[in-house]
């Protein structure tokens, strides 16, 4: 499954056997800055690789220098260009529409039932970070760059990264990225628990990130899908609300083909084959 009628994004298939795909954000002349046409491609391409029973993880990356430079300033300048053109209260509750419909091309990561690998390289600023923060791993080279951008144009972020970026490196951190906008490094973002892992360079980075994607690629597609859902709905719950979300989650999947299929195969001491979701 490759897809070339995307504007901003590329599908790439990592082997003609495997079930790992690579989405990739294809505007590297703009730093795969993020168009208007981008927030319409990015959850559709979502939608068709989770629908795909040969894709068992997709593999999120950026095209050229950088994995994502932010949004596309144009896209922003008409923004407030706009503004002037409607009357003022039907212009705000459209802006609130565009917003919200912009944040749901984010959430779109999270409902994707397949896991969502971000593999960073060179610049991940602004929107870019609002992104990986909705991703399920996030690796990265030690040359990447990061930066809650958006205090320096003026805008207060408002696509997620200060939603779950708090979850994952802790609130006094988060904190002080977003006020101060301040660049940090590769190393830092995994001191900070932003990445997994740092490799020294962007091939020793596709490579690990393979690997990792093949191995859960390989396991059972309903205990992956139940995890990533389990994890997401229990992030906002309270510890027996969780409990009580994944005793309802197993009692529905639990009695399947892939746990008799992944007994089997550790009592015969081979590697387990599961059927496509």
């Amino acid at each position: 499954m490759e897809d070339s009628n995307y504007k901003t994004l590329q599908i790439k298939r990592k082997s003609p056997n495997s079930r790992v795909f690579n989405l990739v954000i294809n505007r590297p002349s703009r730093g795969n800055a993020l168009s208007a046409d981008f927030f319409t491609e990015f959850p559709a391409a979502l939608s068709s690789l989770d629908r795909n029973p040969d894709v068992a993880v997709v593999v999120l990356s950026g095209a050229g220098k950088h994995f994502c430079t932010g949004i596309d300033l144009h896209l922003l300048n008409s923004i407030t260009h706009d503004a002037g053109s409607a009357e003022e209260g039907r212009y705000r509750e459209k802006l609130r529409r565009e917003i919200k419909s912009m944040q749901q091309t984010v959430t779109a990561v999270e409902e994707c039932r397949k896991p969502v690998i971000a593999a960073v390289h060179g610049a991940c600023i602004g929107g870019g970070v609002d992104i990986i923060t909705a991703c399920d791993l996030r690796y990265c080279t030690e040359q990447a760059e990061f930066s809650v951008k958006e205090v320096d144009l003026a805008i207060t972020a408002d696509l997620g990264t200060l939603q779950r970026l708090p979850g994952i490196v802790g609130f006094g951190n988060a904190m002080e990225l977003a006020l101060t906008a301040r660049h940090f490094s590769g190393l830092e973002a995994m001191r900070l628990g932003l990445v997994s892992r740092v490799f020294g360079d962007r091939e020793a980075m596709e490579k690990g990130v393979a690997e990792v994607a093949e191995g859960i690629a390989g396991r059972s597609p309903l205990a992956i899908i139940g995890t990533k859902r389990v994890l997401i709905k229990s992030r906002d719950m309270a510890l027996q609300q969780g409990l009580d979300y994944v005793a309802t989650w197993n009692s529905a999947v639990l009695i399947s083909d892939d746990l008799k299929e992944a007994v089997s195969a550790h009592l015969q001491k081979r590697k387990s084959l599961f059927a496509k979701l």
